[in-house]
């Protein structure tokens, strides 16, 4: 599985936030898609596979193991290390 650090996400980049939806609705990276790490068997079908996929949490624990259940289905993936909350403390955009 692909890594990369919230500073190594492209604008625009297909982001899959995996968190449950109350930390979403927090503070997210812009842009973000929220489908929760208890969802995401029955809602892989919203990725869109023509683009790379790059999956957050909080921390990088959560969206390790989303990224790891999609590269068994063979759907590449790419783990955003530091999560959202690198993601903040980096000074990249958010919503809440």
């Amino acid at each position: 599985m692909k890594e990369v650090s919230v500073n190594d996400v492209p604008a625009g980049a297909q982001l899959i936030d995996v968190r449950e939806v109350d930390e979403f609705a927090e503070v997210r990276a812009q842009g973000a898609i929220n489908i929760p790490m208890s969802e995401i068997v029955g809602r892989v079908d919203e990725i869109d596979l023509d683009r790379d996929i790059y999956v957050i949490c909080k921390l990088g624990g959560r969206s390790a193991k989303v990224a790891e259940y999609l590269e068994q289905r063979g759907i590449e993936a790419i783990n955003v290390d530091g999560g959202t909350e690198g993601w903040v403390a980096a000074g990249l955009p958010t919503e809440s």
